[in-house]
């Protein structure tokens, strides 16, 4: 009898996750966008601009915390982790969108923009780590001396 995939254990490969990194390239993002924007005109952009990846930054400490305490338990659950992520994303998502619509006048659209390049960068932040980890598995494999004895 097989196991229903929402009560299946959660397995969670190890992640190359750095915060303190994420919000370094976050804070050198958010400067040279908000003063891109102020010199187009538009300083409350920047400023919105900053809220968006300051949200993302908030989402992927939140993911974090969220998968330690469910895997420490003896049976975690993807049910959890999936209603989990599914609550938190909704508030974000729903903070975002309240931003943007309230100060739309003002660049609260920068929000958006935010979010979504928060995401891009915490995709790039957290593989390229591994794919060099990879790579250099891979170099040490083929500088390994082939024995042919067999």
């Amino acid at each position: 009898m097989t196991t229903p995939a929402q009560d299946a254990p959660l397995v969670f490969p190890a992640v190359a996750f750095n915060p303190r990194r994420l919000s370094v390239i976050c804070v050198a993002v958010t400067a040279l966008v908000a003063v891109a924007a102020a010199l187009l005109g538009h300083p409350a952009f920047g400023l919105f601009f900053g809220i968006g990846m300051a949200l993302g930054l908030l989402n992927a400490l939140l993911v974090r915390r969220a998968v330690t305490s469910i895997t420490a338990q003896d049976h975690p659950l993807k049910k959890k982790m999936a209603l989990n992520s599914a609550t938190r994303l909704l508030a974000i998502t729903v903070v975002g969108l309240a931003i943007a619509f309230y100060f739309k006048h003002m660049g609260g659209l920068g929000v958006l923009f935010g979010l979504a390049l928060f995401q891009v960068i915490l995709v790039l932040s957290t593989s390229l780590p591994v794919m060099k980890k990879l790579r250099e598995g891979d170099a040490a494999e083929a500088d390994a001396p082939v024995s042919n004895d067999g």
